[in-house]
């Protein structure tokens, strides 16, 4: 392990940690598609693991979409309070945008006792309610994508954009396939890996991508 130590600025850091990643890419010899790379890079950022370079699935056109719905302030709903944390919302606002999450409200927490599911999914529920576009960002509930899935086909839910992150084993991967069964526009971590750390960092990508093309 190389021990020699950099002497480096803390604002510097992101802007290091991102050509090291691009340098180990290159001597990796895996060559990410443009309009792909700044979500991959995010991605491997957030969890130094270089597989998000391979298992993130990017349906057609989706970051030129996704971008275009940021611009236009569309809401990011979240499954879990870590994943709307990291959202850099301040960013988001400006375009008129907002994150949300709704895993700690009450009527969430009755809806699910109501009908023996998870929070996770009750949000899902309570989202679908809202009567507008949406990017559903989901980093740890295999649950939440299902029920995504289950309210899309029976046409009371039609999300603008899914990011499918959920990290784990038990049907985890089953409900990422889902996902890609449908049409819906996506960004899949496919397998077992992924987290909210991740979802935080592919909402920011996209957030960044934005801004980058206002400016």
């Amino acid at each position: 392990m190389d021990t020699k130590w950099e002497k480096i600025l803390p604002e510097e850091i992101e802007k290091r940690s991102m050509e090291i990643i691009s340098e180990e890419l290159d001597e990796r010899g895996i060559f990410l598609r443009k309009e792909h790379a700044p979500v991959i890079m995010r991605a491997i950022h957030a969890t130094a693991d270089f597989d998000y370079a391979e298992n993130l699935y990017f349906s057609e056109d989706v970051v030129t979409y996704a971008i275009s719905l940021i611009k236009k302030g569309v809401c990011i709903v979240t499954d879990t309070k870590m994943a709307w944390s990291g959202i850099n919302k301040r960013a988001l606002e400006r375009f008129g945008g907002a994150a949300l999450n709704f895993i700690g409200d009450s009527d969430v927490a009755e809806l699910a006792k109501e009908h023996s599911t998870t929070r996770s999914a009750a949000a899902v529920d309570k989202a679908a309610k809202l009567g507008r576009p949406l990017i559903f960002a989901i980093g740890n509930a295999p649950t939440a994508l299902l029920r995504i899935c289950e309210l899309y086909r029976e046409g009371r839910l039609k999300p603008a954009l899914v990011i499918g992150m959920p990290v784990g084993f038990v049907n985890v991967a089953q409900a990422k396939e889902l996902i890609l069964q449908t049409d819906l526009p996506c960004i899949v971590a496919r397998g077992r890996k992924g987290g909210s750390n991740v979802c935080a960092a592919v909402c920011n990508a996209l957030i960044y991508m934005a801004e980058k093309e206002l400016l």
